[in-house]
């Protein structure tokens, strides 16, 4: 796995960061033969490896940042491990199921798919997604694009370009399953979406070279569009499914 981008903001990633929906998991789970253990690679706070929990009789759950494990929610099936994505100390052909959440344009492709093939029994799965930009309603919306186009567009690490392409042309060597369309659904107050856009790579990297907090501008720009309490605020989900 590439650089560790995610230790410094481990709790607030725990606190803001979406979860995921169950039709997601439920549909994944089905493409798979048998469920005895499920890798969470890149597993952050654990927000895929407690749902895989439900559905798996066991999970590991690796992160390169100690420091995100740390933060895990805690499962009896779950074994949670700091670890790199090409060094997931599993045995041979032992996954059923081989799944990153939010992360796989951060890894060394090449040695990330290796660890996959040696890890997954015959006929296993890999399962990877992103979220892609979030949306509420036109007007909105366009604040949110400015924000992260015009705002933060010199500080997304380069690996951002396969989130905004849906990793659509992400280099996935494996047969490929086609996937239904799925997308996270909320409701959020301002403020909670305002503490999602803090949990940002780009958006802390502002903040530390600049020491302010950028998304308070646009906190005074979207208040009198939002009014009060809560909106619901989407996530399309891009998810490549392959079979090993």
């Amino acid at each position: 796995m590439g650089a560790d981008h995610f230790s410094g903001a481990a709790a607030a990633y725990a606190r803001f960061r979406p979860g995921y929906p169950p039709a997601l998991f439920d549909w994944i789970a089905a493409q798979t033969a048998a469920h005895d253990l499920a890798w969470d690679c890149g597993c952050g706070n654990g927000q895929a490896s407690v749902p895989l929990a439900q559905r798996y009789g066991r999970v590991v759950a690796t992160d390169l940042s100690a420091r995100q494990v740390g933060e895990a929610a805690p499962h009896p099936r779950i074994e949670y491990r700091a670890a790199p994505a090409e060094a997931s100390g599993l045995p041979d052909a032992c996954c059923d199921l081989v799944v990153v959440a939010q992360a796989l344009h951060w890894f060394d492709f090449a040695r990330f798919y290796a660890e996959v093939r040696r890890v997954l029994k015959p006929g296993g799965v890999l399962a990877a997604w992103t979220y892609q930009l979030l949306r509420a309603e036109p007007g909105l919306d366009a604040l949110f694009a400015d924000y992260y186009q015009r705002v933060l567009a010199s500080w997304w690490p380069a690996e951002r370009k396969w989130v905004d392409d849906g990793y659509r042309s992400l280099p996935f060597p494996f047969a490929e399953i086609a996937a239904p369309a799925f997308e996270i659904r909320l409701q959020w107050t301002l403020d909670d979406l305002l503490a999602y856009l803090r949990t940002w790579t780009a958006t802390r990297y502002l903040a530390q070279a600049e020491n302010r907090d950028p998304t308070l501008p646009l906190g005074e720009l979207l208040r009198p569009l939002w009014g009060e309490g809560e909106r619901e605020i989407v996530w399309p989900l891009a998810l490549r499914v392959g079979r090993a």
